[in-house]
């Protein structure tokens, strides 16, 4: 018989500076433990202490290229690279307090995240922590994206990614796998950064978007590569969205055990899947209760 995890959260405060991605603003963004049950919380402390959001997938908001959430008139924005440190690390409650609507890009992972939550440390808290395990295929696709669900024969939670640009395109195709532990995550999924093409990148500035972001800020490839920066990893792009998947995964606002594999797919399939699990599983929990 398997031991239920116990829920844990940080066991002191962790601050977290920089600048968000798409607007500029400097951020401070703060982690605070939480109660056994509280989840994770997202607190906008420019507005006001009762200006939460909880992350949960029905609080999902559709904008291109990362996840935000909003709760009546709170909104907090690209979010999923501190979730994925949170589920990453196993933390199951904890309230994230920033005084901008964006978190801080950092260097496009989670890696500063990670660190500081590391240094608070990680508190058990006792209580058994709930969990959705995967009992058959759900796969959800657009077009030739897809992503889907298995259970695991392993009881844990596994990601695999299939990242497939064109022939002629430097990132070409790569794929990774991670069974997510705390210590497999650490080293081989949160070091790994936000990346796109040259042509984006120079899109988005003429949208006045990053324009504060500079090509050591995060992965910009042009046809030879990255441009003035290195690859932590020979599949670091497959790597990234992995860390995408977890992040967004995490809106399930508790653990998951399934094996998880995607093909090209982004935030909007990551989140539309952890719906459906999420439905499943409380249609379930209702049949069982009547």
């Amino acid at each position: 018989m398997i031991s239920p995890r116990m829920q844990q959260t940080i066991a002191a405060r962790a601050v977290v500076a920089g600048f968000g991605y798409w607007s500029g603003r400097d951020v401070r963004l703060e982690f605070r433990p939480a109660a056994p049950g509280a989840g994770v919380t997202f607190v906008r402390s420019d507005l006001g202490a009762s200006a939460r959001v909880p992350a949960r997938v029905d609080l999902r908001v559709e904008v291109p290229r990362r996840t935000n959430l909003r709760h009546g008139r709170v909104e907090v924005e690209m979010v999923e690279h501190v979730l994925a440190a949170l589920s990453g690390l196993g933390i199951d409650n904890c309230e994230v307090w920033t005084n901008q609507p964006e978190m801080p890009g950092c260097d496009g992972s989670s890696a500063a995240f990670v660190d500081a939550l590391v240094r608070a440390g990680i508190a058990s808290q006792g209580i058994a922590a709930n969990r959705i395990a995967v009992t058959e295929v759900v796969r959800v696709a657009e077009g030739e994206s897809w992503i889907e669900a298995r259970p695991s024969a392993k009881n844990q939670l596994s990601i695999e990614y299939q990242l497939d640009y064109p022939a002629a395109s430097i990132i070409g195709r790569q794929v990774a796998r991670v069974a997510v532990t705390p210590e497999r995550f650490r080293s081989e999924l949160a070091p790994c950064r936000t990346f796109l093409l040259q042509t984006e990148a120079d899109q988005l500035r003429r949208q006045g978007l990053g324009l504060r972001v500079t090509n050591r800020d995060l992965l910009v490839f042009d046809e030879r590569g990255p441009i003035d920066n290195r690859l932590r990893f020979p599949n670091e792009c497959a790597r990234h969205k992995a860390l995408d998947v977890l992040g967004d995964l995490a809106l399930a606002g508790c653990r998951l055990v399934g094996e998880f594999t995607a093909y090209r797919s982004g935030h909007r399939l990551h989140a539309e899947l952890t719906r459906q699990l999420v439905e499943r599983f409380a249609a379930m929990a209702r049949r069982a209760s009547a």
